[in-house]
């Protein structure tokens, strides 16, 4: 087999890999159940709680007080991640001179990159191989997949 054939064949497969190990986002219809409470509910809970009507003053600044709790509950909640550590580091490994783990992880920019500059002649695949396996380089959107 020719070294063109060989090369071609390895891209091949790589784009194969990436394309079956990432998962396909799921359809933005189906919204999540909220935890969070509105400002009625807050209300009501509150003249519960003490016993009397609330004031105007009151209400505003339980209001405003109700969409600082909303958004920082909605960013505790970190996003599920939906790429595989073992995969990128196998992939940095394997063909990390042709940036097929940049694409994987979703830099495709960057995997486009390396890909005409064969990994920066090397030295870019290897300091990437380095930053996945140390965790340092995350997926683009999220995190890696967590076990257990």
């Amino acid at each position: 087999m020719s070294k063109l054939t060989s090369f071609a064949l390895t891209i091949f497969l790589a784009a194969l890999f990436v394309l079956t190990t990432s998962s396909v986002p799921a359809p933005k219809t189906a919204k999540a159940p909220s935890t969070n409470l509105s400002a009625k509910q807050m209300y009501s809970l509150v003249e519960q709680q003490t016993g009397t009507e609330l004031t105007f003053k009151e209400k505003v600044a339980l209001r405003l007080f109700n969409k600082k709790i909303n958004k920082s509950l909605d960013k505790a909640v970190p996003p599920g991640g939906d790429k595989s550590h073992t995969a990128a580091i196998l992939l940095a490994l394997f063909v990390g001179g042709l940036g097929i783990h940049r694409f994987y992880l979703g830099y495709t920019w960057q995997g486009v990159v390396q890909l005409l500059t064969l990994g920066g002649f090397g030295i870019w695949a290897l300091i990437d191989l380095i930053r996945i396996i140390t965790g340092d380089l995350q997926p683009k959107n999220g995190s890696y997949t967590s076990k257990g």
